[in-house]
Protein backbone atom coordinates (compact mmCIF):
# COMPACT_ATOMS: atom_id res chain seq x y z
CA UNK A 1 0.00 0.00 0.00
CA UNK A 2 2.62 2.52 1.23
CA UNK A 3 4.69 1.58 -2.26
CA UNK A 4 1.55 2.38 -4.13
CA UNK A 5 0.94 5.80 -2.46
CA UNK A 6 4.75 6.75 -3.09
CA UNK A 7 4.53 5.56 -6.78
CA UNK A 8 1.39 8.08 -7.15
CA UNK A 9 3.43 10.65 -5.30
CA UNK A 10 5.97 10.62 -7.97
CA UNK A 11 3.38 10.55 -10.72
CA UNK A 12 1.57 13.86 -9.22
CA UNK A 13 4.38 16.47 -11.06
CA UNK A 14 3.59 14.36 -14.20
CA UNK A 15 -0.31 15.23 -13.82
CA UNK A 16 0.47 18.42 -13.09
CA UNK A 17 2.37 19.07 -16.17
CA UNK A 18 0.01 17.36 -18.32
CA UNK A 19 -2.34 20.59 -17.59
CA UNK A 20 0.08 23.12 -19.22
CA UNK A 21 -1.16 23.86 -22.47
CA UNK A 22 1.49 21.71 -25.15
CA UNK A 23 1.77 25.09 -27.14
CA UNK A 24 3.27 26.86 -24.03
CA UNK A 25 6.41 24.66 -24.84
CA UNK A 26 6.22 24.60 -28.92
CA UNK A 27 7.41 28.29 -29.18
CA UNK A 28 11.03 29.15 -29.86
CA UNK A 29 12.01 32.74 -28.07
CA UNK A 30 12.09 34.58 -31.41
CA UNK A 31 8.39 33.33 -32.16
CA UNK A 32 7.51 34.23 -28.79
CA UNK A 33 9.06 37.48 -29.54
CA UNK A 34 7.63 37.76 -32.67
CA UNK A 35 3.58 36.75 -31.36
CA UNK A 36 3.91 39.42 -28.63
CA UNK A 37 5.01 42.36 -31.15
CA UNK A 38 2.12 41.20 -33.29
CA UNK A 39 -0.79 41.68 -30.60
CA UNK A 40 1.31 45.03 -29.70
CA UNK A 41 0.81 46.16 -33.81
CA UNK A 42 -3.07 44.70 -34.03
CA UNK A 43 -5.12 47.64 -33.42
CA UNK A 44 -1.98 49.65 -36.09
CA UNK A 45 -2.39 46.46 -38.83
CA UNK A 46 -6.13 46.67 -38.16
CA UNK A 47 -6.45 50.96 -38.90
CA UNK A 48 -3.83 50.10 -41.84
CA UNK A 49 -6.07 47.47 -43.42
CA UNK A 50 -10.15 49.22 -42.79
CA UNK A 51 -7.85 52.86 -44.68
CA UNK A 52 -7.36 50.48 -47.65
CA UNK A 53 -10.36 49.49 -48.22
CA UNK A 54 -11.94 53.16 -47.92
CA UNK A 55 -9.19 53.90 -50.09
CA UNK A 56 -10.18 51.27 -52.78
CA UNK A 57 -13.18 52.28 -52.44
CA UNK A 58 -12.90 56.45 -52.74
CA UNK A 59 -10.91 55.26 -55.96
CA UNK A 60 -13.38 52.73 -57.28
CA UNK A 61 -15.74 55.47 -56.98
CA UNK A 62 -14.15 58.75 -58.29
CA UNK A 63 -13.96 60.49 -54.95
CA UNK A 64 -10.26 61.89 -55.16
CA UNK A 65 -10.29 64.14 -52.38
CA UNK A 66 -11.76 61.40 -50.17
CA UNK A 67 -8.67 58.88 -51.81
CA UNK A 68 -6.09 61.88 -50.97
CA UNK A 69 -6.88 62.34 -47.13
CA UNK A 70 -6.87 58.51 -46.72
CA UNK A 71 -4.08 58.15 -48.19
CA UNK A 72 -2.51 60.99 -46.13
CA UNK A 73 -4.14 59.12 -43.31
CA UNK A 74 -2.22 56.06 -43.93
CA UNK A 75 0.99 57.42 -44.47
CA UNK A 76 1.12 59.34 -41.06
CA UNK A 77 0.73 55.42 -39.51
CA UNK A 78 3.51 54.52 -41.66
CA UNK A 79 5.73 57.80 -39.87
CA UNK A 80 5.69 57.14 -36.36
CA UNK A 81 9.02 55.87 -35.12
CA UNK A 82 7.30 53.54 -32.75
CA UNK A 83 5.91 51.26 -34.99
CA UNK A 84 8.32 51.31 -37.75
CA UNK A 85 11.07 50.29 -34.84
CA UNK A 86 8.79 47.17 -34.08
CA UNK A 87 7.86 46.41 -37.16
CA UNK A 88 11.63 46.37 -37.98
CA UNK A 89 12.11 44.01 -34.87
CA UNK A 90 9.73 41.71 -36.84
CA UNK A 91 11.51 41.44 -40.00
CA UNK A 92 14.22 41.02 -37.91
CA UNK A 93 12.91 37.98 -35.94
CA UNK A 94 11.20 36.54 -39.28
CA UNK A 95 14.67 34.78 -39.74
CA UNK A 96 14.60 33.03 -36.09
CA UNK A 97 10.90 31.77 -36.53
CA UNK A 98 11.13 27.82 -37.09
CA UNK A 99 8.35 25.57 -38.25
CA UNK A 100 6.98 24.57 -35.28
CA UNK A 101 6.31 28.97 -34.63
CA UNK A 102 4.22 28.68 -37.69
CA UNK A 103 0.94 27.31 -36.88
CA UNK A 104 0.66 29.52 -33.84
CA UNK A 105 1.54 32.40 -35.76
CA UNK A 106 -0.57 31.67 -38.78
CA UNK A 107 -3.44 31.14 -35.78
CA UNK A 108 -2.37 34.36 -34.32
CA UNK A 109 -2.56 36.14 -37.76
CA UNK A 110 -6.22 34.93 -38.73
CA UNK A 111 -7.75 35.43 -35.16
CA UNK A 112 -6.53 39.28 -35.28
CA UNK A 113 -7.77 39.43 -38.99
CA UNK A 114 -11.42 38.68 -37.65
CA UNK A 115 -10.98 40.61 -34.43
CA UNK A 116 -10.64 43.36 -36.84
CA UNK A 117 -13.75 42.74 -39.20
Amino acid sequence: MIRALARLGALVPFAALALVPLNAFALSQDGQEFLDIMKVLEPLQCQKRQLRRQIVMADAERRAADSRKLREDFARLDRDPRTSKLEKRLAELEKGITSEDLPQINRQHVEAFYRCE
